[in-house]
């Protein structure tokens, strides 16, 4: 760094010196008198000068140390807490549940960083490091209190004991703070945290790099009316209720990570018992990307709207097992968009759809989308640009369950331009043709058309190839065939389009 000096008082002494010696002397002329009269002017011009630096305060020391801050304060220590120190087992042999909700706790502790939500206090992004290991939990993890977020979860496995309860979660984002053995440290933390009344429990929650194994005790991750929770690079297997549960709140995101009940690819000589459900979504506006399913008896469950389901691979039980790859339960009001996934062997279950977008996926194995009719309503369906694979045995694409009552209320439902390989094209759309030499002309789109006697647009032409230009008119459309008459006979050819929706 460079320093700003003065020049020292030696050096203006000995310039001196040799501008007053040399000022008067002469060989041989120079007195002791003169000597000492010329020594004592330079004390007084020394003086002098001391006393202006000591005024002004430029004297600089030569080894100058750095002043202390305005407002020294203790750095603040990293907001890590590594399990192990807690005293978590990372080899899985003993029970870690104290130790690690000890962790959590403490997380909760930290100095708070102002808000997110409303009511919601921001913890400032506290990390629970699992450190690589693999902990055995007896009771499901609980954040301390509800009416805190920005906290991450990561980095290890979380296996369930024996004894753990059989409807327990590994982790459960729920406002119920229970085993701990220190309930009154607890119930002060829901003091401070829940004073504020959110509408929601708990805000910004990460759980990311986690194996969960729920030992077939129950599930691994519940989430309860909470908001912009994620889920991010998890393998969740050995679950006999839900995978993930989400119930009420919104925006909680599920992103690459895998699912089953059984550790399998496919092919598994157990598939027909498989159970449980690895994702049920009970609540709005969530997203799931980028997830394999590999065994289940359902994939998704969907009773809440607005979700939207991108890059999933189900295989987790065959629909001929009585597996479904994803259940939109929610009749009236479906509003779901599932977009680039992959149905394999498995399908998709809509009640009543209102509002339901399915495009460039794959179906393969004879899968097929089934409208199940509650209250006979489906308005706002789209079901195009998919692709359909099977095996020759008749099976359509898209099926209709209208045992509790046929569709009455069709509108806006489009089925249409799909790709479809050994399986029955089911269309909402059709186009034929037909030729003949008569008054009448019949096109049966019967075969073709999603719902039975639905035809509500109809457009049609006739080329006749004789000399005279008939006159010609739509007669009927009664059971998806459309009758096209001439008031005299002729040889023509007729081609006609029709939409139901």
């Amino acid at each position: 760094m460079a320093r700003n000096y003065s020049p020292s008082l030696s050096m203006i002494f000995w310039l001196l010196i040799i501008h007053v010696s040399g000022d008067s002397s002469r060989v041989g002329q120079f007195s002791a008198a003169r000597y000492h009269e010329q020594m004592r002017q330079l004390k007084a011009f020394k003086a002098s000068l001391i006393g202006r630096e000591s005024i002004s305060g430029s004297v600089i020391s030569p080894s100058p140390s750095p002043a202390p801050p305005l407002h020294p304060q203790a750095a603040s220590a990293p907001r890590v807490y590594h399990v192990t120190k807690y005293g978590a087992d990372s080899t899985g042999k003993s029970d870690s549940t104290e130790a690690l909700n000890k962790a959590i706790a403490d997380a909760f502790q930290s100095a708070s960083e102002g808000s997110l939500m409303e009511g919601i206090t921001n913890l400032g992004g506290p990390q629970i490091n699992l450190e690589g290991g693999n902990y055995l939990i007896s009771k499901p993890l609980h954040l301390p209190a509800p009416g805190a977020g920005n906290l991450m979860i990561h980095g290890g496995t979380l296996r369930a004991s024996d004894d753990f309860p059989s409807d327990g979660y590994l982790i459960d984002l729920s406002a119920s703070a229970t085993g701990s053995e220190n309930e009154q440290e607890w119930s002060s933390l829901n003091t401070q945290l829940a004073s504020s009344s959110s509408a929601y429990n708990y805000e910004y929650i990460t759980l990311k790099d986690l194996m969960l194994d729920s030992n077939y005790r129950g599930g691994g991750i519940s989430v309860v009316n909470s908001l912009r929770t994620s889920i991010d690079n998890c393998y969740i297997t050995h679950f006999t209720t839900n995978g993930i549960l989400v119930k009420g709140g919104h925006e909680t995101y599920i992103r690459n990570s895998f699912l089953g009940q059984h550790i399998t690819a496919g092919g598994d000589s157990g598939e027909r018992n498989f159970s449980g459900t690895a994702i049920n979504l009970m609540g709005n506006d969530n997203a799931v990307t980028d997830v394999v399913i590999f065994s289940a008896a359902i994939g998704i469950m969907a009773s809440g709207q607005a979700n939207t389901f991108s890059g999933v691979h189900c295989y987790n039980k065959a629909t001929g097992f009585g597996g479904t790859g994803i259940y939109l339960k929610l009749p009236g009001l479906t509003q779901t968009r599932i977009v680039n996934s992959y149905l394999d062997y498995t399908g998709i279950v809509a009640e009543d759809p209102v509002q339901l977008h399915i495009s460039s996926s794959f179906f393969l194995g004879d899968a097929f989308i089934l409208l199940k009719s509650i209250n006979g309503v489906a308005n706002g369906v789209s079901i195009v640009d998919n692709m359909f694979s099977g095996s020759d045995k008749g099976v359509e694409i898209v099926q209709l369950d209208q045992s509790n009552g046929p569709f009455k209320e069709i509108d806006q439902v489009v089925v249409d331009r799909n790709n479809v390989k050994g399986m029955n094209i089911k269309a909402t759309v059709a186009r034929g043709a037909v030729d003949g030499n008569g008054t009448s002309w019949t096109v049966d789109f019967s075969p073709l058309l999603l719902f039975p006697n639905l035809i509500k647009h109809v457009q049609y032409s006739v080329r006749s190839s004789g000399s005279s230009f008939p006159s010609h008119a739509l007669r009927n459309v009664s059971e998806n065939r459309v009758v096209i008459e001439s008031d005299v006979a002729t040889a023509a050819n007729v081609f006609v389009t029709v939409n139901q929706g």
